[in-house]
């Protein structure tokens, strides 16, 4: 069974490039452009990593984040953003998420990033 990837971000060239990418590797890619579609899959489907741009319209990253660890405190969340803003990278941390990574990305380093995490 081919483990599940949530990738969310309100950039739809992001999720598809992520989604593109992700599944020839193998895994079941889900897309999300908000928190309430992401929560939704979340709830409907056993997701083992979630990849969470930071910076969404409407319930932003570090929400989405919270709401998602109090669904599952076990699930992996790796956040991605564009900022490298020291102050939002510690409170992602403190809430739970499991790496972070910037964008623009090296999507050979996504790879790296996601094998990593789905064999912890």
């Amino acid at each position: 069974m081919a483990q599940k990837i949530l990738i969310v971000d309100d950039q739809a060239g992001i999720r598809m490039l992520l989604t593109e990418v992700l599944s020839h590797e193998g895994y079941e890619t889900f897309e999300a452009g908000n928190g309430q579609d992401a929560l939704r899959i979340q709830s409907e489907h056993h997701i083992d990593i979630v990849l969470l741009d930071m910076k969404i319209p409407g319930m932003d990253g570090i929400e989405i984040l919270k709401q998602m660890k109090k669904h599952d405190p076990a699930i992996c969340v790796v956040m991605m953003t564009a900022y490298s803003e020291q102050g939002i990278v510690n409170e992602a941390l403190q809430h739970g998420a499991r790496d972070i990574f910037s964008k623009p990305f090296d999507i050979e380093d996504v790879r790296k990033m996601v094998r990593t995490h789905i064999t912890m």
